[in-house]
């Protein structure tokens, strides 16, 4: 193989991984979209139900945390056997009807409550671990370009090694 053609094959592998590293941030955008989107409509329907995930009280005890992580990922508080009722439902009628636009169409359908919370809310946390997995592709992306030398130009490979290596331990 001679110079120029060793040149052609090193663009190909660099463009391809380019390729793929603007496709994961485009993806990661829309998911972003999208969970806006089903934050603000958990918001209202915390708002309908006069609830907040940490303000509806089960047999005199404050249910959730604060948020997330605590309890199931029905929303349904266990702990108590007496009476198990749903921290986003509270006191509202989990069985009364909400319009929802179904995902993937146009189309609305008007579904319980309960069920609707609910579904958004597993929605969400697979949004959640996909901007997860997202995130680690550009970050393994990035890195791989700056390995290639595509980067150096911008950003010193020390300084790409450290933000690709930093993790998040809020969780």
């Amino acid at each position: 193989m001679d110079g120029v053609q060793l040149l052609q094959k090193k663009l190909a592998e660099v463009e391809h991984v380019a390729e793929e590293l603007f496709l994961a941030r485009q993806q990661l955008v829309e998911c972003d979209k999208v969970r806006n989107g089903n934050r603000e409509a958990l918001t209202a329907l915390r708002k309908q139900a006069r609830t907040s995930r940490s303000s509806v009280s089960v047999s005199g005890k404050s249910v959730g945390g604060g948020g997330e992580g605590g309890g199931d990922s029905s929303g349904i508080d266990s702990s108590s056997s007496q009476e198990t009722r749903c921290r986003t439902c509270g006191d509202h009628d989990g069985s009364s009807r909400v319009w929802m636009m179904s995902s993937g169409t146009d189309m609305l359908i008007r579904l319980p409550f309960h069920s609707v919370h609910c579904e958004l809310e597993q929605e969400q946390q697979r949004l959640e671990d996909k901007v997860k997995r997202l995130q680690s592709t550009v970050k393994d992306k990035t890195l791989e370009l700056s390995d290639t030398g595509a980067l150096s130009q911008t950003i010193g490979p020390n300084l790409l090694r450290a933000f690709v290596n930093l993790k998040d331990n809020s969780s």
